[in-house]
């Protein structure tokens, strides 16, 4: 204890105290780096999620023993990363989330026995309604849909019955283009039995109306239809050019615009044609006829009328003979019908702009040079095959060389020079700057706090010397702290030409002086000990 004791009083309490702090410190930042390296690293499992699939879906959590943490109002659950995809298979078993919607699974949970048509009614429609708003939200632009129906039911000795319709209210990411309303229209109308899609009225949540479902928007929809069927045949003919020229004048230094005039009117003609000289024989039919009659002197009697009876004596005889032949031809016909279908090409208008060649003088500096007439011809002809040219449709093709207004980079092809080294996502990013700024700390803490406190410490300290010793040193001793002698080495001035006794006078006076010093700068480390020794020598002296 003593020897404890003694350690305590020459280290010093605000130096211990100093020690502890740092280490406690040291210990909480160690412990902080330790629990922040077992936590798991969280994702989103789901986001946007109602209150009710947020409990159902914590339920399942919590009987699975799965962390999860809670952001936002709750609608959004995040679990850890590497166990996404196995939690979402898992739930997507149990049906969850259902995103409000109740599907066929309605007729799972109820039972059958004792329920009115009424009540299985109700119950179609409301699984009709949510598997068709489950399929809804499955698409990309969708965040979530719901969809009510009208099914009229057909009255009983009625022959009039009502056209079914349908209505959704869709959440969409941006704006929903004219196919892809006319697709989420033509989905319900092939689920549902007798419904046409244009009966289908659809409403954004801004409330924009995307299709009436009046049943008279049909001339709208085939306007619509061949908007876009004219523009996508334009880009992909425009594609097309500028992937080609772009091996030819490099990427980004020809543009292509084009203008295509389509027929979308369909015909049908139906045409027969019957060939007089091509007649064919197809039947022959031959008839002989001859006649016999007799009379007895001109006279007519019944008897010789009769069948077989012979002419008697006096009696006059008659005999004819006919001949008819009938040939039926057949007339060779020829039956064609010709179908023309929408979208066949009226016109083509193509104009392409290319830009010319830039030479670097070596210094740095790009230098544009037109293209000559031969490559302008040879552009033009290889545009005008691509687009299968036709002079007889009234096609137009020019291709024209000018500057563009931005001029290439330096940058070698195949390369992108304002790509960075690596590519990191957002979570990457994340994680290197928790851990840039979890060793700053560290570094902080060891180079701005432990090390002076630990040199401070760790400085040794004056050796004491024994009384017979310090009796030797005579002036160059001085009294310790603990009232022993301490060693003062005073260097040996190189010696001059400076008498000895000068010499001698001068070394004592600054030996006095660093005495003075060393003792000054004992008392203001340890006043405490400092006053005991004082308060003894008076005590002796006394």
């Amino acid at each position: 204890m003593e020897s404890l004791s003694n350690l305590i009083n020459r280290i010093g309490m605000p130096r211990i105290a100093a020690m502890v702090m740092v280490a406690v410190l040291m210990l909480g930042f160690f412990g902080f780096l330790i629990m922040r390296s077992q936590t798991p690293n969280l994702a989103p499992l789901y986001s946007g999620l109602s209150l009710e699939d947020s409990s159902a879906i914590l339920t399942e959590l919590q009987t699975q023993s799965i962390p999860y943490e809670l952001r936002g109002d709750g609608d959004t659950i995040l679990v850890p990363r590497d166990q996404i995809t196995t939690l979402r298979m898992s739930l997507a078993s149990e049906g969850l989330p259902t995103s409000g919607q109740v599907g066929y699974e309605i007729f799972d949970q109820q039972s059958t026995l004792g329920a009115t048509s009424f009540v299985q009614n109700i119950n179609n429609v409301r699984a009709l309604e949510g598997e068709l708003a489950r399929t809804i939200s499955s698409l990309t632009r969708i965040k979530s849909a719901r969809v009510h129906l009208v099914l009229p039911e057909r009255e009983l000795f009625r022959r009039e019955r009502k056209d079914p319709s349908a209505s959704i209210v869709l959440s969409v990411r941006g704006e929903l283009s004219n196919g892809e309303v006319r697709a989420i229209q033509h989905l319900v109308g092939s689920a549902i039995e007798g419904l046409s899609p244009s009966r289908v009225s659809i409403v954004d949540d801004q409330g924009n109306l995307l299709a009436s479902g009046t049943g008279q928007d049909e001339a709208g929809m085939m306007s619509a239809q061949a908007d876009e069927r004219t523009l996508g045949y334009e880009n992909r003919l425009r594609t097309r050019l500028e992937d080609m020229l772009a091996n030819v004048v490099g990427a980004g230094r020809a543009r292509v615009e084009v203008s295509a005039e389509l027929d979308l009117n369909r015909s049908t003609v139906t045409e027969e044609r019957f060939d007089p000289e091509g007649q064919v024989v197809r039947s022959t039919q031959t008839s002989d006829t001859e006649n016999t009659t007799g009379a007895a002197n001109g006279q007519v009697s019944v008897a010789n009328e009769l069948p077989g009876a012979s002419n008697a004596p006096g009696t006059a005889t008659e005999q004819g003979t006919s001949n008819s032949e009938t040939v039926n031809y057949e007339i060779s016909k020829t039956t064609q019908t010709n179908i023309t279908e929408a979208g066949a090409l009226k016109r083509l208008s193509v104009a392409v702009v290319v830009d010319g060649v830039y030479n670097d003088d070596g210094a740095g500096n790009l230098t544009y040079t037109p293209r000559t007439a031969d490559e302008v011809a040879q552009i033009l002809a290889l545009v005008r095959s691509a687009v299968g040219y036709s002079a007889d449709r009234g096609d137009s093709v020019e291709v024209v060389n000018m500057q563009f207004a931005e001029r290439p980079d330096l940058a070698i092809a195949g390369t992108d020079s304002g790509a960075g080294l690596l590519d990191f996502t957002r979570d990457d990013i994340m994680d290197g700057a928790e851990m840039a700024v979890t060793l700053l700390i560290a570094l902080a803490l060891v180079f701005f706090v432990m090390r002076p406190l630990l040199k401070k410490v760790l400085s040794p300290e004056p050796k004491p010397l024994a009384l017979p010793v310090a009796a030797e040193l005579g002036h160059n001793g001085v009294v310790g702290a603990d009232g022993r002698l301490v060693e003062v080495i005073v260097e040996d001035e190189p010696r001059d030409k400076t008498p000895a006794w000068v010499q001698n006078a001068k070394s004592m006076g600054e030996t006095q002086l660093q005495t003075l010093k060393t003792v000054g700068t004992l008392v203001e480390e340890n006043p405490k000990q400092a006053a005991l020794i004082v308060r003894d020598w008076l005590g002796s002296a006394a």
